[in-house]
């Protein structure tokens, strides 16, 4: 039965099993993006990292593990999530559109030298899609995680990291993991 508690937390730990497993196949887009991140740190520069809902949620917990600390004690890293000031979020939104709620924010704090890091589970939305074109334009260092086949989060990122499915949950699940790889190798490397 579809409904089944026990079928369906089978079938969840098997597809998000399945889906880890096609993510091994090409790990360079993660080493890459971790790479990336590296050098900006290493030259004085900072992530700015943004998505939305979910992937909002992990845009924030990836600053704070840069921020704080993800696995050991170190100096602290640049990373800010563009989804936490409220008060820009809703004046932008409201007085301008949403659509450049974090290009807005680009404009504003990007630098040559950062690195504008964009996660989007569809790979196709509007205000994620703007802000690769602001870091773009500026000269910073892109970044995309997505689901799907990218859309065109994907297409404007220099760096692409995707996860191939259309299971939203599935998709999250994995970015988590490849995001943790991330910031292990990041740490890793700049602590020393």
């Amino acid at each position: 039965m579809d409904d089944d508690p026990r079928a369906l937390f089978d079938r969840a730990l098997l597809d998000t099993i399945a889906l880890h497993e096609r993510a091994t196949l090409s790990p360079q887009p993660v080493l890459d993006a971790a790479a990336a991140i590296i050098d900006a740190f290493r030259r004085g520069g900072k992530l700015l990292i943004f998505g939305n809902g979910g992937s909002a949620s992990d845009a924030q917990h990836v600053a704070a593990e840069f921020v704080w600390r993800f696995q050991r004690e170190r100096a602290a890293m640049a990373a800010l999530a563009l989804t936490t000031d409220t008060s820009v979020l809703t004046s932008i939104g409201n007085d301008y559109a949403f659509d450049r709620v974090f290009a807005r924010q680009i404009e504003a704090l990007g630098r040559k030298g950062d690195v504008a890091f964009a996660i989007s589970t569809s790979g196709v939305s509007p205000n994620v899609v703007a802000a690769l074109d602001a870091a773009r334009a500026l000269g910073l260092q892109t970044i995309a995680l997505t689901g799907g086949d990218g859309g065109a989060v994907g297409r404007l990122a220099a760096i692409h990291v995707n996860v191939p499915s259309d299971a939203t949950a599935r998709v999250q699940e994995v970015h988590r993991t490849l995001l943790h790889v991330m910031c292990d190798i990041v740490e890793r490397s700049v602590a020393g």
